[in-house]
């Protein structure tokens, strides 16, 4: 069973909604999911209870680090993983350059990550990382032209164009533009993406 989870309500209810859309199309197979509200630093589970526990884009917007990594690390299962993604430095440090709201918008990103530091943080927490690469980099242009623009502004008709091209790729599952994200990744890579295990007994 997988369980998707967001502290903000209105987000789980459109996850839902688009779930509940897919399962409809028949597009998801017969896998078994709920999702719920809730906070990463209080997660309502028992301690090991998931094979792994996927927290894309979420630390860098939480107070509490430290508390947030401590129950991540905890409901998932010894000897299985944790996957994390953050914004990547140079890219996120880019888009903080270029507008000074970017990191207040959309729920702000209240710090930058470099990699060394995530990977101790999260390997305090009980897990060992065993893999990284870099995602998205075709999304940095359109967070780059976003801040340049105005990161809230919805009228840019070259930040439009851009993200229906991105919108595009995602629906169509576009091989010309995985293979193309694929080559750019190492360079403009927007996101860290870690892998870690918990100990065997932990």
């Amino acid at each position: 069973m997988a369980i998707a989870l967001d502290i903000n309500f209105d987000d789980v209810l459109e996850a839902r909604k688009r779930l509940l859309e897919e399962k409809a199309l028949g597009v998801q197979g017969n896998g078994i999911w709920g999702t719920m509200v809730a906070d990463i630093t209080a997660l309502p589970f028992k301690n090991n209870v998931f094979d792994v526990v996927i927290c894309s884009e979420i630390l860098e917007h939480v107070p509490h680090q430290e508390a947030a990594v401590h129950e991540v690390t905890r409901v998932v299962k010894p000897g299985k993983d944790v996957v994390v993604s953050v914004p990547r430095y140079l890219p996120e440090r880019i888009c903080w350059a270029l507008s000074s709201d970017y990191h207040n918008a959309n729920n702000g990103h209240i710090r930058i990550y470099k990699q060394k530091e995530l990977i101790e943080l999260l390997e305090m927490a009980g897990v060992k990382k065993w893999a990284l690469h870099f995602a998205h980099s075709l999304h940095t242009p359109y967070w780059w032209l976003k801040c340049l623009v105005g990161p809230t502004r919805n009228d840019s008709s070259l930040v439009n164009l851009y993200h229906r091209f991105l919108v595009w790729g995602i629906m169509k599952r576009s091989r010309m533009m995985r293979s193309l994200e694929h080559l750019l990744n190492p360079l403009l890579g927007k996101s860290l993406v870690l892998y870690l295990r918990k100990g065997k007994h932990a």
